[in-house]
């Protein structure tokens, strides 16, 4: 390569990693995903910061946990001073995109992106806050079972509108680049969506799948009485039993879920196809990863808000320049690791000029040599608990830890669908107490809980100011100028038609 390497970045919302063939499903079909995988790294321990879109998108982005920004829930804001992965990308010399969702709350709607080609899909305002003083009140805009016992075939739904206008412009401005004067390197964040519910999907990739091959959660359905104690919040918030959910419904939301992961693969494909038709894909990396995952039906349990694997587990593959084909990385990681790769793969090892430190490290290193010492760490600040709920994957253990509930405790390796909490194992006690002393030094708990309460109330009062009267959307609306495009007279006729063309 003559320079820097291109980066995109494919995300998806709401997919677990062991959902996926790449992780070992039996049948869900990503021909797009594979070939990224088969052409370069897997991540098989990779997790997310906060199994929650809002805060597990901060997260990546700043590579910081959500505790040192104030990333609390689905309605935190973070101030535009806190630098992200496209502020430090520009400021080493990259031209950088959003192409779809990122969350953000607040006025500030690119975080340092240069260029936003889509609105997002979600509320930007404080209507999400959760609330502390009230903790185990049943908010309006809480999940319920209504997704499952609904699930099945739609031939057009919101989230399909919206992903295929992100596949648009992410492949519209990738041929743009490769045809623009701008011969700076690029960062493009394609993210979509899908497969997060509703659980519903077109009949072609509905079509995909046998019905009666759907396969059924490995751990079947805990009674709410035998769950653990956060296990069975989730279902107060947003079970109850209301719906009436049996095993057919599991089946068919399974089914659709697995044609939205294929429809999520195909908008995936259509930027890949961009990328090398515009003769780019030698000089780029491509990373692929979520912000969490999804239960789905597993223990009874749905959606995510869980430390359990299929919430809190996602996916990373990693191809392209001087990204080993094949490879599989055991190492604990997260997503605020992704933020310090990035600033090594644009500017190498050495540079160092961050304000502050991340809390996540780079994943290059691991790519000449896997490591087992490194720590993922993970948190949930949000609805369903009262007090900062934290864990930590340390070698083969997981531990979890919040101050109203039982720690638990899951060797991961030797028990992957953790049914065994070890937390009162005598033959454990040593590894509790450990993990206890990493939490202790990592978090000021009693700190944290009233900062949060804090910024909670805050938030309320100025959302309900903010809804009185006269309102003013925070929302993002893209602007193009269409005087600049096709053959319009802003420039020679001659000069416009030499720009369409990008030879191979």
């Amino acid at each position: 390569m003559s320079r820097r390497p291109n980066i995109l970045i494919l995300m998806a919302d709401q997919l677990g990693a062991p959902a996926l063939g790449v992780y070992g499903h039996p049948i869900v079909k990503t021909p797009n995903l594979d070939r990224i995988a088969k052409g370069g790294a897997v991540f098989d321990n990779f997790y997310s910061s906060f199994p929650l879109c809002a805060p597990a998108r901060l997260a990546l982005m700043t590579g910081r946990l959500c505790s040192n920004i104030q990333a609390w829930d689905n309605a935190a804001q973070i101030p535009s001073d806190v630098p992200t992965f496209a502020h430090y990308l520009r400021v080493l010399g990259y031209r950088t995109c959003l192409s779809g969702k990122m969350h953000f709350i607040g006025p500030d709607q690119l975080h340092g992106f240069e260029e936003r080609v889509t609105t997002d899909i979600c509320p930007s305002d404080f209507n999400w806050t959760a609330d502390w003083d009230d903790p185990w009140r049943t908010m309006d805009w809480f999940h319920n079972m209504k997704n499952v016992s609904d699930a099945g075939i739609a031939e057009r739904a919101l989230q399909q509108d919206y992903d295929e206008e992100v596949a648009h412009n992410a492949r519209r401005w990738l041929f743009d680049q490769a045809r623009d004067s701008d011969d700076r390197p690029f960062l493009l964040v394609a993210s979509f969506t899908h497969p997060h519910d509703p659980y519903v999907t077109p009949q072609r990739f509905w079509d995909l799948y046998d019905h009666d091959k759907i396969d059924m959660p490995r751990v079947p359905f805990i009674p709410p009485a035998q769950r653990d104690a956060h296990s069975r919040r989730l279902w107060e918030q947003y079970d109850r039993g209301e719906f009436g959910v049996g095993d057919e419904h599991v089946r068919t939301a399974r089914h659709a879920y697995y044609g939205s992961v294929s429809y999520l693969d195909e908008r995936v494909g259509e930027v890949l196809d961009a990328l090398e038709r515009s003769g780019q894909g030698r000089d780029t990396i491509v990373i692929f990863l979520a912000d969490h995952g999804d239960m789905l039906g597993e223990r009874g349990l749905w959606y995510k808000m869980s430390f359990y694997d299929w919430s809190s587990r996602v996916p990373l593959l990693m191809a392209g320049p001087n990204v080993p084909a094949g490879a599989r990385i055991k190492a604990n990681a997260s997503l605020v690791d992704i933020l310090p790769t990035l600033v090594e793969i644009a500017a190498g090892p050495e540079w160092n000029d961050y304000p502050e430190r991340p809390d996540g490290r780079s994943l290059l290193s691991l790519l000449r040599q896997d490591a087992d010492d490194r720590i993922a760490v993970s948190e949930l600040m949000s609805e369903g608990v009262a007090a900062p709920y934290v864990m930590l994957r340390k070698g083969r253990y997981k531990f979890t830890y919040v101050e109203h509930d039982p720690p638990q405790l899951f060797d991961m390796e030797a028990d992957p669908d953790e049914m065994h909490d070890l937390a009162g194992d005598s033959g454990h006690a040593d590894v509790v107490r450990d993990m206890l002393g990493d939490v202790e030094r990592r978090w000021d708990m009693p700190r944290l809980k009233r900062e949060i309460i804090a910024s909670q109330r805050r938030r309320r009062l100025v959302y309900k100011a903010l809804t009185t009267g006269k309102v003013t959307p925070w929302d993002y609306q893209p602007w193009s100028d269409a005087s600049l495009q096709y053959y319009r007279g802003t420039k020679s006729y001659h000069e416009a038609e030499a720009r369409e063309f990008i030879r191979p």
